[in-house]
């Protein structure tokens, strides 16, 4: 490396807030494929990184939200952390870096506004991730990714809470062969400009939970969380 780009990636680091042993991992990490053409056939990609950032970032959130959500159950962890680790989410967080700045592109790539891609920039965070934990170990990737992904989460958190309790239900009586799913107005109420709609939900036959709203809609995930809740999934 000249002493141009040792300097860009020593700026970088102290953004990172860490310090590489060896900085020709990240100088591979923010390195993409289309780079590696021509007079530049000897240098590496960062896809391999990539591969390993990955699976280090779904372990490092999957183990902050078992540790930090104990009445979480599985299916919303799955679901919670996909969310976090998403493409959008990375993105967000790859601009916080300022990573497009020190990606080696293409020319062509360049042109194009590689430096501000959503899906380079988001794949270029997980390999500085890869590069981290073969540089520093387990720990010294998780704080780095700990140190911006709590927002991430709780943004997937609020997103999969606040959706689509009658998805979970179908996804719960599917799993477990409950049974036909059913959902019944029972009661309306109130004046036309103010109406309120009570849905009853059955599976297999057996009533289950009630659900109260000003549209059936809302109703219907008021009576999905209900029943969610008397079939002991916490919700």
């Amino acid at each position: 490396m000249n002493e141009k780009r040792i300097a860009e990636l020593t700026e970088l680091q102290s953004k990172l807030s860490y310090s590489f042993t060896d900085p020709s991992l990240l100088n591979t990490a923010l390195t993409h494929s289309s780079f590696v053409k021509g007079e530049n056939r000897a240098a590496i990609h960062n896809e391999r990184l990539e591969f390993l950032g990955d699976a280090v970032l779904e372990l490092c959130v999957s183990e902050y939200l078992y540790l930090n959500y104990p009445h979480m159950n599985e299916g919303m962890m799955t679901r919670t952390r996909s969310r976090a680790v998403y493409e959008p989410a990375l993105y967000r967080a790859a601009q916080r870096f300022d990573l497009g700045r020190y990606l080696r592109l293409s020319h062509g790539e360049e042109n194009t506004g590689g430096r501000d891609k959503p899906s380079i920039l988001s794949d270029a965070l997980e390999a500085v991730i890869g590069a981290m934990f073969l540089d520093g170990g387990l720990e010294s990737a998780k704080r780095f990714i700990l140190c911006f992904v709590d927002e991430s989460i709780a943004d997937a958190i609020r997103s999969v809470t606040a959706k689509d309790y009658k998805t979970l239900l179908q996804e719960y009586v599917q799993h477990n062969h409950a049974g036909e799913l059913e959902y019944t107005v029972i009661g309306i109420s109130g004046p036309d400009h103010k109406r309120v709609f009570t849905i009853q939900v059955t599976i297999g036959g057996v009533v289950y939970g009630f659900g109260d709203g000003s549209t059936k809609q809302e109703a219907g995930q008021n009576a999905a969380k209900a029943t969610l809740e008397l079939l002991g999934q916490n919700t």
